[in-house]
């Protein structure tokens, strides 16, 4: 696969990034070393702050003016030229960006120009680089469209970003990478915010890119189970530096440090969880148990039309229930209606037929009133905390805010031994109190956010992928805590995730939506070890595992799914 005899296409020779702050000088990346070999994929792992990104970045002299390197990056085109990109002028950084190494963003949304057309866009790189009139680049732009898998691609060429899914949108942004023949492709983090079955097809484009257009890619990813899928080799970054690289089966099959030991270990896997210690011949209870927190019965959920439109109904006729003490795992791609749900939960989005029962409050025709009664007794841990905070309060006043608001303290000073408790609940230091939420990682805010949801000791919690965005080893600490408070506190909850693994970390039972429909539910060992239903079974044969020889076998059921 790959060419020894060849010179690398990039190489990175004792490369040190500062980053200049108002305090002290920030050292990212100290010292590295590596090359990234023509026709491999070169995996860098690491959890956030390692300096994974930046890395990427500097390939593409990307970085900011504040930043300050020394070394050598040396990346080279198909024509045979090199550009140091450390020394290298503006104009040179221009002239090889497309044209000798592009970039794959992690956020399509945010790297697509809302304004113009994918076709445009596209266009627009080709015509940077080459003369070409407009029906030469437009056509240039449907090929490359075609090869990345956009369907009808003479149509498509004049949508704008916003009329194509998530995984979609990705292709694009991987068609716009391909469409100059770019010898090195820089991968951020391009499935993160994917469900598992658009995430596998991603993944598959990328080895097509790799084997077909004879690029090589550097992946930059936390996820374990993606650089198993896909990598040659593997570079381990730890705050600034590697502490180990080695090809791909080496690296899982006997890892020589104990930080990549201890990645490893966080990876959650499907069979590791709740489905290792269930009885899979104790049958899944048929009607709700007495005491159920959430009976749902027929119920339709929905969002009312606008300016004289139809309306959208999301949820159609799903018939579930939480018991004491349960927590239910929710799972499905986006638009499935899995959020609906849980909004539906506290009166956020309207139920539309049937019934639904919260806490024995109906929440089909229920009044403001209503609501107000039963939101002290439901907490909500959202997937991103650092939008559902304010961030001109302090972690404390943050946590404290339902406590003032439902009347049980009369401010947030008064508050505060409640906060101080519930801070060392979540396994945070009493310290954080007084900090504000841009100065906590994602982990500590999501741990913050747990807090809050808990503070008015509610007897349901609904957590919204509260784990999505977080490292493997974060996650795996945010899990384990979850299911502790679970445990001593005994709420009920519904815990929404698209990733299986995951749910099988802390649900006691599984309901699999798809399309606003339940394709299947009963005991997480039943659904994740025995399912019944064949999209059950192709959201499993999507998931990665961390394990590339086990990651082979199940690619090629997951393609066999996907053929079915």
């Amino acid at each position: 696969m790959t060419d020894a005899l060849a010179p690398d296409v990039a190489a990175v020779r004792d490369l040190r990034v500062t980053f200049a702050t108002d305090g002290a000088p920030v050292d990212a990346v100290t010292g590295i070393s590596l090359e990234a070999r023509a026709g491999e994929v070169l995996a860098i792992v690491g959890e956030s702050g390692s300096g994974k990104t930046v890395t990427a970045n500097t390939l593409l002299g990307l970085l900011p003016e504040t930043a300050t390197l020394s070394g050598a990056v040396i990346v080279r085109g198909r024509d045979g030229g090199e550009t140091d990109v450390v020394h290298a002028s503006h104009a040179d950084l221009q002239a090889m960006r497309g044209r000798d190494a592009a970039m794959v963003f992690q956020e399509p949304s945010t790297a697509l120009n809302p304004v113009f057309t994918v076709g445009f866009q596209i266009a627009e790189g080709l015509r940077a680089h080459e003369k070409m009139s407009k029906a030469e680049a437009r056509r240039r732009a449907i090929e490359i469209l075609r090869k990345v898998g956009i369907p009808d691609p003479d149509k498509r060429v004049d949508d704008y970003p916003h009329q194509f899914s998530g995984g979609q949108k990705q292709r694009v942004v991987i068609a716009m990478a391909l469409v100059l023949d770019a010898r090195l492709i820089i991968a951020d983090e391009p499935t993160t915010a994917l469900d598992v079955t658009v995430q596998a097809e991603i993944l598959e484009l990328l080895r097509t890119i790799r084997d077909e257009f004879g690029a090589t890619i550097v992946l930059i990813t936390h996820n374990m189970g993606v650089v198993a899928d896909l990598a040659d080799r593997v570079v381990v970054m730890y705050q600034g530096d590697i502490v180990e690289q080695a090809p791909v089966r080496e690296l899982f099959e006997n890892p020589r440090e104990e930080y990549t030991r201890q990645l490893l270990a966080a990876v959650p896997h499907v069979g590791h969880g709740k489905s290792a210690t269930q009885d899979a011949s104790v049958p899944a209870p048929s009607s709700p148990p007495e005491g159920s927190l959430v009976v749902a019965r027929d119920v339709s959920i929905g969002y009312p039309g606008r300016f004289g439109s139809a309306g959208v109904v999301a949820v159609k006729g799903v018939d579930f229930w939480i018991g004491p003490s349960e927590v239910l795992g929710l799972v499905g791609e986006s638009g499935s209606g899995k959020t609906t749900i849980g909004r539906a939960m506290v009166g956020l989005t309207e139920v539309l037929g049937g019934s639904m029962t919260v806490l024995g409050q109906e929440m089909r025709g229920a009044k403001p009133r209503h609501l107000a009664r039963l939101r002290p007794d439901v907490g909500f841990v959202f997937q991103d905390p650092a939008t559902s905070f304010n961030p001109l309060l302090t972690i404390a006043e943050c946590i404290a805010e339902p406590l003032v608001v439902h009347d049980r303290a009369s401010s947030a000073d008064a508050a505060r031994p409640r906060v101080l408790e519930l801070l060392e609940a979540v396994h945070l230091p009493a310290s954080f109190a007084d900090r504000y939420p841009h100065e906590l990682s994602g982990g500590q805010r999501q741990r913050a956010s747990l807090a809050r949801a808990l503070a008015l000791n509610p007897k349901l919690l609904i957590a919204d992928e509260p784990t999505s965005a977080l490292d493997v080893s974060v996650q795996a600490r945010v899990l384990e805590l979850f299911a502790e408070l679970q445990r001593e506190l005994g709420f009920a909850a519904l815990f929404i995730s698209h990733d299986l693994a995951v749910i099988d970390q802390v649900a006691d039972r599984v309901v699999v939506l798809r399309e606003g429909v339940i394709r299947e539910q009963g005991t997480t060992v039943q659904v994740l070890t025995q399912p019944r239903d064949d999209y059950t079974k192709r959201l499993l044969a999507s998931l990665p595992v961390p394990d590339p020889v086990e990651q082979a076998a199940r690619r090629a059921v997951w393609k066999q799914t996907r053929e079915g």
